[in-house]
């Protein structure tokens, strides 16, 4: 390997982050604060990560808010919402705010999606090349992409031969101009949270502007849980404001990163009322309290889950008036626990298949033969013909988004093709052969079980206070053990064995990925838990870890 340090990069840094949602705007603003020459490095044309990508039909977010918003009082104070659960649109917007009160775009390369990244052990420094040609020399390379940035597309037969007028659209890259469904034949193959949002908006749209008929594909039903979306007006936000602090410090206490937690009894140890009554209570709440205010166990009982699941299976089967749909859409046999699979939020998703122009295409009895150029062939011989065919098949989720940019470690072998067998990493932010490496929402951290603003800023604190602290010591460089991180995956998949999550062939184990391996990609033991975990190992002079000094290397 060459001396990089002969060599001229467009950017010579301190950090590089690699993404600009909540997890790369929260750790830019940081290191600006510790006079850190930091730049972030973004494939989009905007900032809002996932929520600048996610422009299809009915796109919100599952996390209400304040929740789903930074902590910081200068950037909540003069913000108000108008929905509980924010449209995209209006996140976008709501990071227009946080532009004009941090100024982020200046050190953001947009339209700079990273093609690779090489550690030269020489120099300790990462040496970041951009699909444009973009290249940087960075001390710390922070990956914030979230769980979800490497759209996935199943291997189905002939898909590419479809010549329907409006073509394939899959979810995660709807069109920036929009796609024009009306009066088309309209199919979509997933029901996962992008499908059931996109399902629900098209069928509900007024007459004349929608679908003429809209085709669901159904593997497995999706368990989803009523969000009770709500407008909201300033006054009220104003005064609820007084409480943002204490709200913002809870958060960071509970299991999955909001201000409610679980209710502190077991299923069987309540009597017949008093969980009728609670989850009477939970079910018009609304949203993932349903499952996380819940019974204690019930994520963990096997039993306790079942009742939980009859409960919701009454409530969504009162709302078909079908009796044939019963069975495909809620079942007598739960297809798995609840919550063992992400539960999306729904508005009118189950009423939709009320009406006439929807229909409910069991692909599990009648799996998908082949995409024709007219439309999807299923097993039972028949020719579904459409206009339109969209892919809500969600994403090579948790691992892709790193997995897909080449990056090499200190042996010069790629972490995608470490962690072909298998993920190994320390504390879910670090990867031993990767020095300076950090990724934020990523594999075996609390990822897609704790609200992301909550993970982007408290594990963007513990990399940020490391970085402090290696700058305050002289430290050039630090490298997670082996021995570390084979512990950590042990402690992970502890965890995941004691839950009913490790039970479902779900995107939480990888099972929607052909060829990918199942397993546990999340750390289930609650957020809270996790941050005091993290906080034990910094507090121990950063134990698991190997750190270089200046000093020691000029010996």
């Amino acid at each position: 390997m060459g001396d990089s340090s002969a060599i001229t990069y467009d950017h010579d840094l301190d950090v590089l982050i690699v993404g600009a949602g909540f997890s790369g705007i929260y750790q830019l603003h940081k290191y600006r604060l510790l006079h850190l020459r930091t730049k972030i490095f973004e494939a989009g044309s905007d900032l809002g990560g996932v929520w600048f990508w996610h422009n299809f039909p009915g796109a919100r977010v599952d996390i209400p808010v304040p929740m789903y918003e930074f902590s910081s009082e200068d950037l909540w104070k003069d913000w108000y919402w108008t929905e509980r659960y924010p449209s995209q649109k209006e996140l976008r917007s709501y990071f227009e705010h946080v532009e004009m009160k941090l100024d982020v775009k200046k050190d953001v390369c947009f339209d700079t999606r990273v093609a690779s990244a090489r550690f030269d052990k020489c120099e300790d420094r990462w040496i970041v090349v951009a699909e444009n040609g973009v290249t940087a020399r960075t001390r710390f390379l922070c990956l914030c992409l979230g769980f979800g940035s490497k759209p996935y597309i199943p291997d189905l037969p002939n898909l590419f031969s479809f010549r329907g007028s409006g073509g394939v659209i899959h979810s995660a890259r709807w069109p920036r101009e929009g796609a024009n469904i009306r009066g088309k034949r309209v199919g979509v193959i997933g029901t996962g949270a992008s499908g059931v949002q996109i399902i629900q908006t098209l069928a509900s749209m007024p007459q004349g502007d929608g679908p003429k008929q809209l085709s669901v594909f159904q593997r497995t039903p999706n368990l989803a849980i009523p969000m009770r979306q709500e407008k909201l007006d300033r006054e009220s936000q104003e005064k609820a404001k007084a409480l943002y602090p204490t709200l913002y410090r809870r958060r960071r206490q509970t299991a999955v990163g909001v201000s409610f937690d679980r209710y502190p009894k077991n299923f069987f140890d309540a009597s017949p009322e008093e969980r009728f009554l609670l989850l009477e209570n939970l079910w018009q709440t609304g949203g993932f309290s349903f499952l996380f205010a819940n019974f204690n166990d019930i994520l963990a009982n096997r039993a306790a889950n079942e009742e939980v699941y009859a409960f919701w299976r009454r409530k969504v089967r009162e709302r078909l008036k079908n009796s044939d749909l019963h069975e495909l859409l809620a079942p007598t046999v739960p297809p798995h626990a609840l919550g063992a699979k992400r539960s999306s939020l729904e508005q009118c998703y189950y009423d939709v298949y009320n009406q006439d122009h929807v229909e409910l295409v069991d692909i599990m009895t009648h799996p998908i033969v082949e995409i024709t150029p007219k439309g999807v062939k299923t097993t039972d011989g028949r020719e579904h013909e459409l206009d339109t065919l969209i892919l809500a098949t969600g994403y090579d989720s948790v691992t892709g988004g790193i997995t897909q940019i080449d990056i090499r470690g200190v042996d010069g072998m790629s972490i995608k093709e470490k962690w072909q067998d298998g993920v190994y990493t320390y504390l879910g932010l670090t990867s031993s052969g990767f020095p300076n490496l950090f990724f934020v929402y990523g594999p075996q951290g609390p990822t897609a079980v704790c609200s992301g603003p909550t993970c982007a800023e408290t594990e963007g604190d513990w990399i940020i206070s490391c970085i402090k602290s290696m700058l305050d010591n002289d430290v050039t460089r630090i490298e997670a053990t082996h021995e570390a991180e084979v512990a950590w995956r042990q402690q992970v998949m502890d965890e995941a064995s004691a839950r009913l999550i490790s039970t479902a062939r779900s995107w939480y184990v990888g099972a929607n990925v052909k060829n990918k391996k199942v397993e546990i990609l999340m750390y289930t033991g609650g957020a809270a838990k996790y941050t005091q975990i993290c906080q034990k190992v910094a507090d121990r002079g950063y134990e698991g870890f190997m750190m270089t000094s200046k000093k020691s290397r000029t010996k």
